[in-house]
Parts: C-alpha cells; sequence; structure tokens
C-alpha cells in the first residue's frame, strides 16, 4: 500500500475515534460483550499497526488473554498449538502495545491496534500477510 493510502486510513480511524464512531466501552462492560462461544472459547483478533494501518497479523484470544492486554497494555494471545497463553514478542522483543481493542458487531472478533515493535511476523515480515495467491503466476489482479 502506498504511503498515502496507508495516511488517510489512520487519519480515518483517528477521526472515527474523536467524533465518537465508536466510542470507548468500559473494560468490564467490553469483555461481557464478546462471545467467545461461537469460537469454541476462543476469539480472533486482527492486529493493525496504529501508525499505518498495515494488518500486522490475525491471532486467537481467550478470555485471559483479553483480560491480560487490558491490564497490562501489551498483546496477549492463546496458542492453539501448544494450547497456552502467550504475550507477543515475549521471547523476540517484537511487542505490541495495545493502543486499542475493537469489537466488531456480532462481538465475535477483535481488531487490536497496535504500537508494533520489530517486525509481527516471526519470520522477520513486517506483516504475517506478505504472500499473495497471484503473485507468480500471470493471472489478472483481483480488482
Amino acid at each position: 500500500m502506498d504511503p498515502e493510502a496507508c495516511r488517510r486510513i489512520v487519519m480515518t480511524h483517528e477521526a472515527s475515534v474523536k467524533s465518537g464512531f465508536h466510542p470507548p466501552v468500559s473494560d468490564r462492560a467490553m469483555l461481557e460483550q464478546v462471545d467467545f462461544s461461537k469460537g469454541g472459547g476462543l476469539v480472533p483478533a486482527v492486529v493493525q499497526a496504529a501508525d499505518t494501518g498495515m494488518v500486522l497479523m490475525l491471532a486467537w484470544v481467550s478470555p485471559e488473554a483479553l483480560e491480560k492486554s487490558i491490564s497490562t497494555g501489551y498483546a496477549h494471545y492463546f496458542s492453539r498449538s501448544r494450547a497456552c497463553l502467550w504475550k507477543k514478542g515475549e521471547t523476540s522483543g517484537n511487542l505490541q502495545e495495545i493502543r486499542e481493542i475493537l469489537i466488531d458487531c456480532d462481538g465475535d472478533t477483535l481488531l487490536y491496534i497496535v504500537d508494533q515493535k520489530g517486525p509481527a511476523c516471526h519470520t522477520g515480515a513486517k506483516s504475517c500477510f506478505y504472500r499473495s495467491f497471484r503473485a507468480d503466476r500471470n493471472e489478472p489482479d483481483f480488482r
């Protein structure tokens, strides 16, 4: 995405917060609105960089992970493969400081707006979304 488009996304997000488009919800009220039952005790969290609007990753959140994220100000997730809670960047140093957590209209998906320290992806890429289905083929874009 070009820098101007990223700037517009960030400005749009900031303007929507200031205008009350998605007014703040208290932590306790927010926890009660999240529907963990649909995903077997977990909800997906889309993680977006606060400075660029870039989607960094998708992770799974348990009630405990959400509470830890709120109480510490750093992103915590639930590893489905290891079946345990983990703090993003705890070993790599690539921490995600939470700016805001939003809930979708159905209450079954979260959006973490974060200040990312270092790369978000375990491969060293800035974002986990760096591969395209059509990048290696001579097919038209999805546009």
